[in-house]
């Protein structure tokens, strides 16, 4: 059963359901090698639209997900940021992450945060969660950032090696960082 799907909109972004004219854009996001740095590797434009109608499907089937984002009267297409079910089995799993990927031109901006943060008021508010984590290969510093500013910690010991990567990659190290819904409410200007 389809369940509706919800949009999120903040001060300055809104996060909606995916559209047909977001292909493009997303393609070329997904092909810029400063947004895929911490990657396996850039993605050709059917490995980009088969990633967006697979998060497009989950987002439609569940009413949460990794929303496509738009910024009203500058872009109808940024990237996505949201919520998803890690596809590996880790230390940490079953979990929900909460991430993003945006086009370059908007990173700097504080918009993954912004949407971040709003999408962890979805997840403990609405869908009641009692954690969210959030993860990325040890040396993407920018990222590690935002998951700082959106209030997550990280512990050393939580650290693993991603699975889907082989022995010896150099993005094999991950760092995990973790909220509960009770660290959450205690953040400044939350509710």
């Amino acid at each position: 059963m389809t369940q509706m799907q919800s949009v999120i909109k903040t001060k300055r972004l809104i996060l909606r359901p995916w559209q047909q004219e977001d292909l493009k854009p997303f393609a070329q996001l997904n092909s810029d090698t400063r947004v895929m740095e911490y990657f396996p590797s850039i993605l050709n434009r059917q490995e980009s639209d088969n990633l967006a109608k697979h998060i497009s499907d989950k987002l439609e089937e569940q009413g949460w997900g990794l929303w496509a984002v738009s910024l009203p009267d500058v872009a109808e297409f940024i990237g996505f940021i949201g919520l998803a079910e890690p596809s590996f089995n880790a230390h940490f799993t079953p979990a929900v992450e909460v991430g993003w990927r945006l086009a370059y031109d908007f990173w700097g901006k504080g918009y993954a945060t912004e949407g971040a943060m709003a999408c962890l008021k979805h997840a403990f508010q609405k869908l009641n969660l009692n954690e969210i984590v959030s993860f990325t290969a040890l040396a993407n510093q920018r990222s590690r950032h935002v998951m700082e500013k959106i209030g997550m910690h990280h512990n050393i010991e939580d650290d693993f090696d991603h699975p889907k990567l082989s022995e010896g990659h150099s993005l094999r190290r991950h760092v995990l960082y973790r909220l509960y819904r009770d660290e959450w409410e205690k953040l400044p200007g939350i509710l």
